[in-house]
C-alpha cells in the first residue's frame, strides 16, 4: 500500500489520543502470564506486535481474554510456568516475542519450536541462545544462530553469575532478567554495555509492580533473588511515547500545538520521554498539565547535536524534521540500529538524499543539514518508524508518499487516520 500525505498551510492545532506503549504491554502480558492469580492490563496497545505475543502465550497455554474496544485483557496467570510443554510459537515480526519467550520458555521442561517472518530471522539472537545453553537449555539445531530452531527447557536455569552481550539488543537482558526468579540460585546479571538501559530499567521497575525485586548494582550489574513469585494485579499501561514522538513532532516542524493525554514526565517508565527534552533544545516549548502534555512549536527550529543511545525510536522522528532547522542537526550512539527492523541509519539517510536532503551518515551517527526538500517517494523497508517518521516532511512538502504503508500495524495500526485528522484540526 503507498501512502499519500497531505501537506498542511498553517500551524497544526491537534489533541491526540496516544495508544498505550508495545514495550510496556508486552512485559505487562509476560509478567501477568507468569504470576500467580489474574490480572487485568488496561489501556493496552493492540497492535500487531501485542496480538502476535497474545497468541503466542496462549500457544502456551495461557489463559488471556481480550477486549479490542476497551483495549483491556485478561491474564490467567501460569503460576511461575507455561501449561503447555510442547508449543509452536509464531513470533511473527516481534522480538520482543522472541527474546521474551525465549528466555521464558527456558526455565522449566519443554519443548518448544520457534519461528517467525524473514525479518525476524534477520534479527540479532545468537548472543540469547549461547548464554541460555549455559544455563542448561539445549537449542536444536546445535549451533543455530537464527529462526527455525527448537528450544528444550531443563529444570529450571541453573542462576549464578551471567555475563550478558546487549550491545545488539537490551531485549537479551530484559529477557533474561523477568526469567530470573525462577532459576535454581540466585542470579547475577552482568552486562557488557552500559548505555542502552532505559528499557532495562523498565523492565526492572514493571518486575517490582508484580512482586519481583531486583537490585540494581553498580557497573551495569543486575541480582535477582530466587525463588520469587510474581503476583498478579491490575495494570495501567502508559501512552506509546515512541508514537507520541511524530506527533509532538508534527507541532514542531508546523509551529502548532499537539497535546496527548496526560504523562507523568517526570516518573515515565519510557526512556522515549527524553525526546521531549530534544525539542525543548530546538525552540519548542513543552506544558504539563493534569490534562494533558502539550508541545508548542517555534517559529523557527534550530539543529542539535544529541546523543539518542537510550531514546534512539526517536532517532528517525528527529532526522525527519531536521532539514526544517536553521543550522545542522547530528544524532550520535546509534548504531545498534542497524540491526532493528531495517538498517535505519542507512535507510534513513536514503530517503531523505531521495528527497533532496543533504544527509552524512557514519557508523553509529547520522548528520542532516537544513535543506529545501521536494516530493518524492519514501521506501519504508516494511520498517514503522521509518514510515511514521518520514511522513513528517509531507506536512511541509506537498506530494510525499509511503511505500509498504501498512507496515505501521506493527505498533500503530490507526496511525495514517491519525494523520490525516491533523489536518481537520487546523484553525
Amino acid at each position: 500500500m503507498r501512502q499519500s500525505i497531505h501537506a498542511v498551510t498553517s500551524p497544526i492545532e491537534a489533541r491526540v489520543v496516544i495508544p498505550g506503549s508495545k514495550s510496556i504491554t508486552n512485559r505487562a502480558l509476560l509478567l501477568a502470564a507468569l504470576a500467580d492469580g489474574v490480572s487485568e492490563l488496561c489501556d493496552m496497545l493492540i497492535s500487531d506486535d501485542t496480538l502476535a505475543f497474545v497468541n503466542a502465550l496462549r500457544q502456551l497455554g495461557i489463559s488471556i481474554q481480550v477486549d479490542a474496544e476497551k483495549h483491556s485483557c485478561i491474564v490467567a496467570g501460569g503460576q511461575g510456568s507455561f501449561p503447555k510443554k510442547n508449543a509452536t510459537i509464531w513470533c511473527a515480526d516481534a522480538g520482543t516475542v522472541l527474546r521474551f519467550l525465549l528466555a521464558a520458555c527456558s526455565i522449566a521442561p519443554g519443548t518448544y519450536e520457534f519461528d517467525g517472518s524473514e525479518q525476524l530471522r534477520q534479527r540479532p539472537i545468537a548472543a540469547l541462545l549461547r548464554t541460555l545453553c549455559s544455563q542448561g537449555a539445549t537449542i536444536q539445531p546445535e549451533y543455530a544462530e537464527k529462526m527455525p530452531f527448537t528450544l528444550l527447557g531443563s529444570e529450571g536455569l541453573l542462576g549464578g553469575e551471567i555475563e550478558v552481550d546487549d550491545s545488539e539488543t537490551s531485549q537479551f537482558l530484559s529477557g533474561l532478567l523477568m526469567a530470573a526468579p525462577f532459576a535454581k540460585t540466585p542470579v547475577v546479571l552482568k552486562t557488557k554495555n552500559l548505555g542502552m538501559h532505559s528499557y532495562v530499567s523498565m523492565t526492572c521497575t514493571m518486575m517490582a509492580d508484580f512482586g519481583v525485586l531486583v537490585r540494581r548494582m553498580h557497573h551495569g550489574s543486575y541480582r535477582v533473588l530466587s525463588p520469587q513469585r510474581y503476583m498478579a494485579r491490575d495494570y495501567r499501561i502508559e501512552p506509546d511515547l515512541s508514537t507520541a514522538s511524530y506527533f509532538f513532532a508534527a507541532a514542531a516542524v508546523t509551529g502548532g500545538t499537539v497535546t496527548i493525554q496526560a504523562i507523568d514526565r517526570r516518573n515515565s517508565l519510557q526512556g522515549d520521554i527524553k525526546f521531549l527534552s530534544t525539542l525543548e533544545k530546538m525552540g519548542c516549548d513543552v506544558i504539563e498539565k493534569a490534562d494533558g502534555l502539550t508541545v508548542k512549536g517555534p517559529a523557527v527550529l534550530q539543529g542539535v547535536s544529541v546523543d539518542m543511545r537510550d531514546f534512539s525510536d526517536t532517532f528517525m522522528t528527529l532526522a525527519a524534521i531536521a532539514a526544517f532547522a536553521e543550522t545542522p542537526t547530528i544524532i550520535t550512539n546509534i548504531g545498534h540500529t542497524r540491526l532493528q527492523e531495517s538498517n535505519r541509519i542507512t535507510v534513513m539517510r536514503k530517503n531523505l538524499e531521495n528527497l533532496h536532503i543533504k544527509v552524512e551518515e557514519g557508523d553509529d551517527w547520522i548528520k542532516v543539514y537544513p535543506s529545501i526538500p521536494v516530493a518524492g517517494v519514501v521506501d519504508s523497508h516494511h520498517d514503522h518508524r521509518v514510515a511514521m517518521a518520514c511522513s513528517l516532511i509531507g506536512l511541509r512538502v506537498p506530494g510525499i508518499e509511503i511505500d509498504d504503508a501498512e507496515c505501521v500495524a506493527k505498533t500503530c495500526p490507526e496511525f495514517f487516520t491519525m494523520w490525516e485528522s491533523l489536518n481537520k484540526r487546523i484553525n
